[in-house]
């Protein structure tokens, strides 16, 4: 686990935030290299499968010129949804290392990381990661 990575993850989130999208940034590191990074973009794309992950693991593929990444890692504020945890598997990503747990799917991805081996760790810069979603949710609750 490295720190640094995380904090390009919260990099993303912070261009996600200021395009009024939910605060979420993935990257996806090999051999301590950064090939894949991305950040939500549902709103601006009005297209449902825009998660930070998803655009992270398009990217990653690319560059690796393989839909195989079984010797990389994902950084990502928030904990993958069903979606992501999906294509995380579909990929072979091995490691996941998360911000913040994702309360509305945490009890169904738990399950699917430890039956994969999927290694997933979390509370990594927890404090600064919250602080970008309570950011964004303040300024929903304020335009209601």
């Amino acid at each position: 686990m490295n720190e640094k990575y995380m904090y390009l993850a919260i990099k993303e989130a912070k261009k996600a935030l200021k395009k009024d999208e939910i605060p979420v940034g993935a990257v996806i590191i090999k051999n301590n290299k950064v090939i894949g990074k991305g950040y939500n973009k549902k709103e601006i794309t009005k297209n449902a499968l825009m998660h930070a992950e998803i655009i992270a693991i398009e990217k990653a593929c690319k560059k690796n010129k393989d839909w195989r990444l079984e010797n990389c890692e994902m950084y990502v504020t928030m904990e993958p949804c069903i979606m992501c945890t999906g294509a995380i598997i579909e990929t072979r990503i091995k490691k996941v290392y998360c911000g913040i747990r994702n309360n509305t799917t945490k009890e169904i991805t738990n399950q699917i990381y430890k039956d994969k081996k999927i290694e997933i760790s979390f509370g990594i810069l927890e404090d600064e990661i919250l602080k970008l979603i309570n950011t964004f949710f303040g300024k929903i609750r304020k335009n209601k």
